[in-house]
């Protein structure tokens, strides 16, 4: 099990919140987090099961995309504690009219633009109670450049 941090140590070692997960497949694929204090959406594009640091492409997030992007969670969380099986998960389609909707709005928005930076996201967990919140995920990254 992975080490869980304080949140004023987390913040003190550069470590900045994850507002989304779009995507996890043993560890974080894709979502939004702050980068520099800004909100970016990431996309881990190598994957290395080791626990090392992975490269992601980042690009910022617009106002708009963040508002979105934490409506859609808010509906996520909101099923995630009454059905924690899944059975009935928003993503699915069909289940949620204005998560659906949000799916939409939000497609552009998810997809890496050209010449999208590439960073090293080292990933620490915090030691809150639950793995979703609505105002975001247990998880927390620190940016660094490549190479």
């Amino acid at each position: 099990m992975a080490m869980s941090w304080e949140k004023r140590q987390l913040i003190a070692d550069g470590f900045e919140p994850t507002y989304v997960d779009l995507e996890w497949y043993d560890g974080p694929r894709k979502g939004v987090a702050l980068v520099d204090g800004v909100p970016h959406y990431y996309e881990g594009r190598e994957y290395d099961r080791r626990d090392e640091a992975d490269v992601y492409a980042v690009w910022p997030a617009s106002e708009a995309a963040v508002a979105w992007e934490r409506e859609q969670w808010a509906i996520f969380v909101r099923y995630q504690v009454s059905d924690p099986r899944g059975d009935e998960h928003p993503g699915l389609g069909g289940i949620d009219a204005r998560y659906d909707e949000l799916d939409l709005l939000l497609a552009p928005h998810r997809e890496a633009p050209e010449g999208a930076r590439r960073l090293v996201g080292e990933v620490r967990f915090d030691d809150g109670d639950d793995r979703y919140r609505l105002d975001g995920v247990d998880h927390w990254f620190r940016w660094r450049p490549v190479g």
